[in-house]
């Protein structure tokens, strides 16, 4: 399991937007997003998590982390609802799905997407254990 999440985490950085370089902070509550083209997925992660590789799929990582009271940020568990708006307006629900390996919790969506676009995605996090929803929005480019 940790191989499979250390896969992923080297896909995000060799796409050129490292994980951890998009995320927003609510109080003591991150979430870490990203969106990418499945085609910048090697052979192996996308085998590993049951995803097409294609310049026409792309995929939404969404991990929620909490800090402790040291200021560390814990993965913990979220209701994640994701839509994804493309340049004509197209309007698209992703489904999500809740992967846990080792101690690591994050989300997973894939979409379709018809390079070159933009693709306008909006997120509305409700940590585990918390009433109040905290929105994200973000722009990702595709190119052919």
């Amino acid at each position: 399991m940790k191989k499979r999440l250390a896969l992923l985490a080297l896909a995000f950085i060799a796409s050129g937007s490292a994980f951890a370089e998009r995320s927003q902070t609510f109080g003591d509550i991150e979430v870490h997003y990203n969106a990418i083209s499945t085609d910048d997925l090697t052979p192996d992660v996308a085998k590993s998590y049951k995803l097409d590789r294609s310049k026409n799929r792309g995929l939404l990582t969404i991990a929620v982390l909490k800090k402790n009271k040291l200021g560390v940020g814990q993965p913990i568990k979220a209701e994640i609802t994701a839509s994804a708006t493309n340049m004509s307006a197209q309007l698209s629900s992703l489904t999500l799905r809740e992967v846990q390996e080792g101690n690591a919790i994050y989300y997973l969506g894939d979409f379709r997407v018809s390079p070159p676009d933009t693709m306008t995605f909006a997120i509305k996090v409700i940590p585990q254990g918390e009433s109040k929803a905290h929105d994200v929005d973000f722009k990702q480019q595709y190119f052919r």
